[in-house]
């Protein structure tokens, strides 16, 4: 079985891979232990900067639909807190982290592209947390919290309750993602961004990251605690199962009932 992800090192920059294209690259449970475990390693390491990468149309397409079945809430809020796991690892490291979002970045693949310290897009991709479209809590993997803290509440509020993607331009207007570069220039822009915060001061930037993370205020855990409680609770609702048959099975729009 092909690996979900690589984990490459040169010159003091580390890149994780996501490479499993064809499911564009869906949060499986493999991918996401694969994921922990690969930044855990970047974690040990003594790279100077990570860039999180991957391979195909997609950036990331958010949890793995096969594995969306019916659990009790008892073992769906584990699975859900798991699922934080690498957006902690990421806002934990104490070297810039830089999303490369070649395709679209949608659900827990938003996620973790907001998680990072820079996001560099290519031209005409779309970013979101779409989970209201099929009935869960807007507030996913991390959406909750950075969100509102990277774009205006009110963009925040549309976006997590319309489920509204955003194309690329726009994302970057709103300070969404850092700089957008067309296709062919993607890797130029990325590899010029990461050789200048490789050549500045590991020391520093590890308290200047961190001291920016503290500003957001000391309450990140209590949100992903409320997101984990959402989403366990909205897994369970008929409105959940009724968007994944109109999403996903009969392409149609959903009919939510308050269920």
């Amino acid at each position: 079985m092909t690996a979900p992800l690589r984990l490459e090192s040169k010159d003091g920059i580390a890149t994780i891979t996501l490479a499993q294209p064809e499911r564009m690259n869906a949060l499986s449970l493999e991918m996401l232990e694969a994921l922990v475990d690969a930044l855990d390693a970047v974690g040990r390491g003594d790279d100077r900067v990570l860039i999180l990468a991957a391979q195909g149309r997609a950036f990331c397409a958010g949890a793995d639909r096969a594995e969306m079945v019916e659990r009790a809430p008892s073992e769906w809020e584990p699975i859900v807190n798991r699922y934080l796991d690498p957006v902690r690892r990421i806002a934990d490291l104490d070297i810039p982290v830089i999303a490369r979002l070649q395709g679209d970045t949608v659900g827990g693949g938003f996620g973790l592209a907001i998680a990072c310290d820079f996001r560099v897009a290519a031209e005409g991709i779309r970013l979101g947390a779409p989970f209201v479209r099929i009935g869960l809590a807007g507030c996913d993997m991390s959406a909750g919290y950075y969100l509102p803290r990277l774009v205006p509440l009110g963009v925040a509020t549309e976006m997590m309750m319309t489920g509204r993607l955003v194309r690329a331009d726009e994302a970057l207007a709103l300070g969404l993602v850092h700089r957008v570069a067309a296709a062919e220039s993607l890797d130029e822009e990325v590899a010029a961004l990461a050789g200048r915060l490789r050549s500045g001061p590991p020391i520093a930037l590890a308290f200047t990251k961190r001291a920016i993370r503290r500003s957001l205020d000391l309450g990140r855990d209590a949100e992903f605690d409320y997101e984990v409680f959402a989403q366990v609770n909205c897994i369970q609702t008929e409105d959940h199962r009724e968007g994944v048959r109109a999403f996903f099975d009969e392409k149609r729009a959903p009919v939510f009932r308050g269920r």
